[in-house]
């Protein structure tokens, strides 16, 4: 899964686009793109927007399936750091698994098995 992107989302988000046939997150609308992150990005990003969150899952997305374009650009928290972001709706076909992300007891996160 290291050419894998991932997004995180919540699992009623994600029931909606499978409803409606194309997934659309909030930045789409306020920023112009959805938030990804490579693997080793994705505790960082999860416990530090999403602790405390529960109904969570992870679009693990093949970039190469994608219809909008995917740009790797520096994260407002680490310049230095370049996070994939899709630039337009997320195509469902691009999405090859949907995993469940809860936190623990503690209210963060843990990678699930299937991403290690």
């Amino acid at each position: 899964m290291t050419d894998s992107i991932f997004h995180i989302t919540s699992r009623v988000s994600w029931s909606a686009a499978q409803k409606s046939g194309a997934y659309s997150a909030d930045s789409l609308m306020s920023e112009g793109f959805i938030h990804c992150s490579k693997i080793k990005q994705i505790l960082r990003v999860s416990n530090t927007f999403y602790a405390n969150q529960h109904g969570m899952v992870i679009l693990v997305i093949d970039p190469s399936q994608l219809k909008p374009e995917v740009r790797w650009e520096a994260g407002t928290d680490k310049a230095d750091e370049l996070f994939p972001h899709i630039y337009g709706q997320l195509n469902l076909e691009a999405v090859v698994r949907v995993l469940d992300f809860e936190p623990g007891p503690d209210g963060l996160f843990s990678l699930p098995a299937e991403v290690k």
